[in-house]
């Protein structure tokens, strides 16, 4: 095979789904994140029994469902993304539509969880274990809120949405799905 003949598709590293800034945005919270883990960890270390006692009040069934709830969600923007390509937008709709729906559930279900922990005491300030679980699950579900309304405005106007939007919401839905998929083992299973 000669070399002359093999053409380098420069397009996809440049403009990768959903625009370079997108990847930029992305890669910004994955780094947030991954430092406030970071100085979990660390504290963690110091205050070993204190991170361990304190994670057994974490429910762990509702961190499992949740993580369920994203994980399909993810599968379902996944699909919209691939019918929209197709431009079967009625079935892409219904796909997003599924995964706003998994979004919210996430949203009442993290709720009655945050209730409960209210309810029994484990505030912001109880100890630095909450403190890192409240700062970091908070700041989760405001992203996962932002998505929801970047794909309820998207899905209004599914059929004048360009590609570029589409796959920028989806890449911006999965970041929520890995940055839960950090947290989640993090605080509900290591400790």
């Amino acid at each position: 095979m000669e070399l002359k003949n093999i053409k380098i598709n420069y397009k996809n590293f440049y403009y990768p789904p959903g625009g370079i800034l997108m990847w930029i945005i992305i890669f910004l919270e994955l780094f947030t994140f991954g430092m406030a883990l970071v100085a979990l960890v660390f504290s963690a270390k110091e205050n070993q029994q204190l991170f361990h006692e304190s994670s057994l009040h974490l429910n762990r069934t509702f961190g499992t469902i949740n993580t369920f709830l994203l994980l399909a969600s993810g599968f379902f923007i996944a699909n919209a993304v691939h019918n929209f390509k197709e431009k079967n937008f009625e079935k892409a709709s219904f796909q997003f539509k599924i995964t706003m729906v998994g979004g919210l559930l996430f949203i009442v279900l993290k709720s009655v969880e945050y209730y409960i922990k209210i309810e029994a005491g484990y505030l912001l300030d109880t100890n630095s274990f909450f403190t890192f679980y409240w700062l970091l699950t908070g700041f989760h579900i405001i992203h996962v809120v932002v998505g929801l309304v970047i794909l309820f405005i998207l899905n209004r106007n599914i059929t004048k949405t360009s590609i570029e939007d589409v796959e920028a919401s989806a890449a911006f839905w999965h970041m929520c799905d890995l940055i839960w998929l950090l947290l989640f083992p993090v605080l509900f299973l290591i400790f």
